[in-house]
């Protein structure tokens, strides 16, 4: 009896996971009746988000990496408790690259001052990597990249973060 109890919780425990399995799988698709193809779609359809944005949209826009990352102290009690290091990119119009490179000196400027201040108000402690908290660090990053840089930025893009205790 003490091993046929687990051998039966193993069973009805693949079975119970195969039948929330089946029961949660999206309904399939109706095919196309012949005939609807040059149907126009209905409006509830066209309102729905597509998966990709359209070709035009990603064809005038580029990437631009910083160049070094930047490295963030998080003073904890008086001394250096944590280091977080990240990398920055930032989308920008088709030819803003060299704007950026230009401006690169007065753009890490005012980035670190904005990881600093995200520091001392305890946006590295704890889960840090909370999509609340870092979207609070973009959002003031796209601000000053603005400042800097004008209507030629369009996003920033945190490409990589770690935070290292001492």
């Amino acid at each position: 009896m003490k091993k046929l109890l687990p051998i039966l919780l193993i069973v009805l425990g693949i079975g119970g996971g195969a039948g929330a399995g089946l029961m949660l799988r999206p309904a399939p698709e109706a095919p196309a009746e012949d005939g609807a193809e040059g149907m126009e779609a209905p409006a509830e359809e066209m309102a729905e988000p597509t998966a990709a944005p359209p070709e035009e949209e990603l064809t005038d826009r580029e990437y631009v990496k910083m160049n070094n990352q930047f490295i963030i102290p998080v003073i904890t009690d008086e001394k250096i408790g944590a280091l977080v290091v990240m990398s920055i990119s930032l989308e920008v119009e088709l030819g803003g690259q060299e704007l950026v490179y230009a401006r690169e000196p007065k753009l890490r400027d005012a980035f670190l001052q904005v990881m600093f201040d995200h520091a001392n108000v305890g946006g590295f402690d704890g889960a840090f990597t909370n999509s609340n908290n870092l979207d609070v660090l973009r959002a003031a990053l796209f601000g000053v990249a603005r400042k800097v840089l004008g209507p030629t930025v369009s996003d920033v893009l945190i490409t990589d973060i770690a935070r290292q205790d001492a």
